[in-house]
């Protein structure tokens, strides 16, 4: 009896391995095409990369490698639905904001956008010191990414995904050489399919060592600052400053080679926030309101993985560096028509995780 009782133990079509910004949205996108499905997150859903990012969707060529630039562009589009939808799904507010990013520059070759600026720098942004400093404007969003992570996890568990927090997977489970399961610190889950957006992690999970790393990013927030001091997100080659609807400002960021620390260094914080103050005198009247470090998932190449790997079953969404946020829309879509053997709207190869098989 108790044999018969182990045999029909609980299993998803689908078992996704990670449960940031790109885990959460796939697994919304696959319960759209009626697939079961569980999503297993080491720690607490979205508290990685996702919780820790600034939320630029930055999809301009100036900013993203060419093989990347169609499936920026394109999730750059997908980005307002993909937001309206989910703060419909889960009564909450992502701060999506339109009002476009203007950047700085001290050298006249590092400008080579098109766009110039819409009215005088002054005008623009007139707490700004940017006077002498060469700028364009670019138009972009920008969203709150920890606001847009509880939504896209309240939004899942409305949809009736499945998650286990906590829980760490080490390794694919195998049968006649295809995946069925993971498992995990705990336990064993079956599925005829396994995604992992393990993120930074994911190369730690066999039978297949991704080369993706940890790259250490610090930030800090403040507030406090006059009402509405900035309208555009402002980026400059020593500091960027992303502005919310609620009135905090962020200010970032390193990008650091230092495995998996996510200590923070209060020499870099304060050097941070002086060359923000540089920037915009007024953000002296600011206090800080937090500092944190995040670890985002950096290839060889710069580029994500995504696709399936040669172990039939087993696939994977993982890679994306500095753009999870920006790239959430298009990888969910892209890794659902992926995974239920659909054709992929866009061209993945460069992506493959087959590219580092040597």
């Amino acid at each position: 009896m108790s044999s018969r009782y182990n045999q029909r133990v609980k299993s998803w079509d689908v078992i996704i391995i990670g449960g940031g910004i790109i885990g959460l949205s796939l697994s919304i996108a696959l319960r759209k095409r009626g697939a079961t499905v569980l999503l297993v997150e080491r720690g607490e859903p979205g508290r990685e990369a996702s919780h820790a990012a600034a939320g630029m969707l930055a999809d301009s060529p100036r900013e993203t490698p060419p093989a990347l630039q169609p499936l920026a562009r394109a999730s750059a589009r997908m980005h307002p639905e993909f937001v309206h939808e989910l703060q419909d799904e889960s009564g909450m507010e992502a701060d999506l904001r339109d009002q476009g990013a203007i950047c700085l520059s001290d050298a006249r070759h590092e400008l080579t956008e098109p766009d110039p600026l819409p009215a005088p720098l002054a005008e623009l942004e007139p707490a700004l010191a940017g006077a002498g400093r060469l700028a364009i404007y670019l138009k972009e969003r920008s969203v709150d990414p920890r606001a847009l992570t509880s939504a896209a996890l309240k939004a899942a568990r409305h949809r009736g995904v499945d998650i286990s927090s906590g829980t760490e997977v080490g390794s694919v489970l195998l049968s006649d050489g295809r995946a069925v399961g993971v498992t995990t610190d705990k336990t064993s889950y079956g599925a005829p399919a396994v995604v992992n957006c393990a993120g930074a992690w994911a190369g730690q999970v066999s039978p297949h060592a991704f080369p993706t790393r940890p790259v250490k990013g610090q930030m800090l927030s403040v507030v406090g600052a006059p009402r509405a001091l900035l309208r555009h997100v402002v980026r400059a080659p020593e500091v960027y400053l992303v502005p919310r609807s609620d009135g905090r400002i962020l200010i970032g960021a390193t990008v650091e080679e230092a495995g998996y620390d996510k200590g923070i260094d209060a020499d870099t914080i304060h050097r941070m926030h002086q060359a923000a103050i540089a920037l915009v005198p007024a953000l002296s009247q600011a206090r800080v309101l937090q500092a944190w470090a995040g670890l985002r998932p950096g290839t060889p190449d710069n580029l994500p993985i995504l696709g399936a790997t040669q172990t039939p079953g087993y696939f994977v969404a993982t890679g994306h560096f500095r753009d999870g946020i920006l790239l959430a829309p298009v990888t969910a879509h892209l890794m659902a028509q992926i995974v239920t053997g659909a054709r992929p709207e866009y061209d993945v190869s460069p992506f493959s995780p087959g590219r580092f098989a040597n």
